[in-house]
């Protein structure tokens, strides 16, 4: 019995430190009262209070872009630098047309920023593949071709014959340009010079091993081209194999743009695809 009562004490005088004692139930309608304006009130509140949660989620869930970067006053100069990473993925472009710049507030550009940036090859899914080394050495451009002299053997293609083309030859190559750019304007002779030797070599009526052809990005009936082979910058010059698929990948020559190089190139292709056929005839 006396320890019943001692422990009775101790848990009258623990409940006596509780700082948020509650009204009994049976007392609660005597010392409270309602009111017209305590309704509002609370109404009120508990809106205000819901708009605030509704606004906070939504600024958390909202991706937001931010120009301004503001730097705390440092004492040293060599402190005076503030390192910022960032990883950003662009699954349809190239990594060599991707490029960092960035600008103080006088407009005086950092031109070593570039050397401090990493570029990864993305597959389709998203996965990195190797890492991608900008080219070390300008590209090279024939500055003294003349004019190509006689009828055009480049094979112009549209949307309605491109799959036909492109399934009619073991190799399709295609330059997609557009008139406006200067870098396609001087292409140009070098690229139709290029499929006169190579119909040379590979007649086009009897030889169905190589083709040389050009899209007009900006044709209302080739535009659409450009659009699903994701071309992003002219000239851009393509590879198309017979026995492609729809999740094929196409190669991009990245080589000289001159008479000698596309044409070597071009053999090559050929020459691979000779050797993928006897593979093949043997197996």
């Amino acid at each position: 019995h006396d320890d019943t009562e001692t422990m009775s004490g101790f848990v009258a005088s623990f409940k006596s430190l509780d700082f948020y004692r509650k009204l009994k139930k049976d007392l609660l309608h005597e010392l409270t009262d309602s009111s017209t304006s305590g309704v509002a009130l609370s109404v009120v509140a508990a809106l205000v209070m819901i708009g605030l949660v509704v606004a906070e989620l939504s600024a958390y869930m909202t991706i937001a872009t931010d120009s301004r970067i503001v730097l705390d006053h440092f004492e040293s100069s060599s402190d005076d630098t503030l390192q910022v990473n960032f990883n950003f993925s662009f699954p349809h472009l190239k990594c060599e047309y991707s490029s960092v710049d960035a600008t103080n507030f006088m407009g005086t550009h950092d031109a070593g920023l570039a050397a401090r940036v990493n570029k990864v090859r993305l597959d389709k899914i998203g996965r990195a593949l190797s890492r991608h080394e900008d080219r070390k050495t300008e590209l090279k451009h024939t500055i003294d071709a003349a004019p190509h002299e006689g009828p055009f053997t480049a094979m112009s293609l549209k949307e309605s014959v491109f799959e036909v083309k492109h399934h009619e030859y073991d190799i399709m190559i295609v330059n997609f340009f557009a008139p406006w750019c200067h870098w396609c304007q001087r292409l140009e002779p070098v690229w139709e010079k290029s499929a006169t030797q190579m119909n040379e070599k590979h007649p086009i009526e009897t030889d169905k091993r190589v083709l040389l052809a050009k899209v007009d990005c900006t044709g209302k009936e080739s535009e659409t081209l450009c659009v699903k082979h994701k071309i992003d910058a002219f000239p851009t010059i393509m590879v198309f194999r017979r026995d492609d698929n729809g999740r094929s990948f196409h190669e991009t020559y990245h080589g000289e743009r001159s008479l000698d190089k596309i044409t070597a190139w071009a053999d090559n292709l050929v020459a691979q695809q000779n050797k993928e056929i006897q593979k093949n005839s043997l197996c």
